[in-house]
């Protein structure tokens, strides 16, 4: 259904005052805007370009997810929590929250809805009938192209960042609001970790220049749908911190489209010999055989109770630091001690799950969600959160427990 455009009073803007590039190619001719995601001139720039009539096809700096974020207050209410939790994206869940509870900071700080220039690009073209194509990568895929290249210390720096941010209520930095002045919301949201990580910058503001460019070439090709004819004038609406990149590719790039984005869709998969996990797990268990066999019962079972103490009392520590139910605090305390035999049997997910079915998010839990998340308090308050603090926390608390729990196995054998 078509939203209705709401009327505004027209300011004497000429989009033309903003920064854009024009690139024709096979006939088509790509005029390239790039904008401010902070900006009220970015907003009236966009109407006054759409509502000109010059343009046949509209297409943003958007992907589906963003797209409802912005237009839909009722998108999280539809979310199925144990399905987030079971398919194992929680974090790309915490993650999106994280970049939810930052634009509403700005919002309240700025008086400026981060993105509100995208929006109006939608809803004008709608609203005047015109083709719209959200041309952005979704954000939960360039977390997980960002997170695989981090490695594992890097990847434990980023989620630990976006948890404090979550947690966060201070107002948001001047550093962050020039990277907004200059055009994207991703580089903004994570600028603290992107200043000191090419791998970072490349995934969240290089390879999305590249997929833009291949998504804007796609519409002209038709893919998807009808080619466009010669002469066919599309406005993109982007960040202005994409502008020069998008329109070098655009002009350049030679290989086909489709698979170009393709490859920028792609995370490089795990491998299928769980490493880490073998190797943790014949640790722990020749631990334990080594200790029966050398010292015996006495000394086997006291490996055994000393490691399932240290995981699992701390696990359950962490999930009652959350506030879970007796319940998860229970299954967090029983699943922690095997946590690092098998991935499918993860304290945190296990304890989550339970949580999340004791005590079921409602539809006023998720349409909080965003108030909610603005304060700590908040956090502990809305089941949705809760669920999460206690799948990190719990989570946390395992992992602390494996160390302990390690230490004082290697103590005891050679001690």
């Amino acid at each position: 259904m078509t939203e209705a455009v709401a009327p505004q009073a027209a300011l004497p803007t000429d989009w033309r005052s903003q920064p854009h590039e024009v690139v024709e190619r096979d006939g088509v001719r790509y005029t390239l805007m790039g904008t401010a995601h902070i900006s009220r001139a970015s907003v009236e720039a966009v109407r006054d370009a759409i509502t000109g009539g010059s343009f046949d096809v509209v297409a943003v700096e958007l992907d589906e997810n963003r797209l409802n974020a912005l237009t839909d207050p009722d998108s999280l209410a539809r979310l199925d929590l144990v399905q987030v939790i079971r398919s194992d994206r929680t974090a790309m869940f915490a993650a999106n929250l994280a970049l939810s509870a930052y634009q509403r900071r700005l919002a309240e700080q700025l008086g400026v809805e981060p993105g509100a220039e995208l929006k109006r690009a939608v809803l004008e073209a709608r609203h005047r009938d015109l083709p719209v194509h959200l041309i952005d990568r979704d954000v939960g895929l360039t977390f997980r192209r960002a997170s695989a290249r981090l490695g594992f210390w890097g990847r434990a720096k980023l989620m630990g960042g976006l948890l404090a941010s979550l947690l966060a209520e201070d107002t948001v930095g001047d550093e962050e609001i020039e990277k907004l002045k200059q055009g994207d919301i991703l580089e903004a949201s994570f600028s603290e970790f992107a200043s000191d990580s090419p791998a970072l910058y490349e995934s969240v503001i290089a390879e999305r220049d590249r997929y833009m460019a291949a998504r804007l070439r796609e519409v002209g090709e038709g893919v998807g749908g009808e080619p466009l004819a010669a002469g066919t004038e599309v406005l993109a609406v982007v960040g202005a911190g994409h502008l020069q990149g998008m329109a070098r590719h655009l002009r350049e790039d030679t290989r086909d489209a489709s698979a170009e984005r393709e490859s920028l869709e792609s995370v490089p998969a795990k491998s299928n010999i769980p490493w880490f996990t073998l190797i943790l797990a014949v640790f722990v268990l020749g631990g334990f055989a080594w200790g029966f066999w050398q010292g015996g019962i006495d000394v086997g079972a006291d490996l055994l109770l000393q490691w399932a103490l240290a995981t699992g009392v701390l696990g359950a520590i962490g999930c009652a630091l959350a506030g879970g139910h007796p319940l998860s605090i229970l299954v967090a305390f029983l699943a922690s001690p095997i946590t690092p035999l098998h991935p499918a049997l993860a304290s945190g997910t296990l304890s989550a799950l339970t949580e999340a079915w004791l005590r079921k998010p409602t539809y006023a839990d998720f349409m909080a969600l965003r108030d909610d998340i603005q304060t700590a308090r908040g956090w502990w308050r809305n089941r949705v959160s809760r669920v999460l603090l206690n799948f990190f926390l719990t989570s946390m608390g395992t992992a602390i427990g494996v160390w302990t729990g390690g230490l004082r196995m290697l103590g005891t054998l050679f001690g």
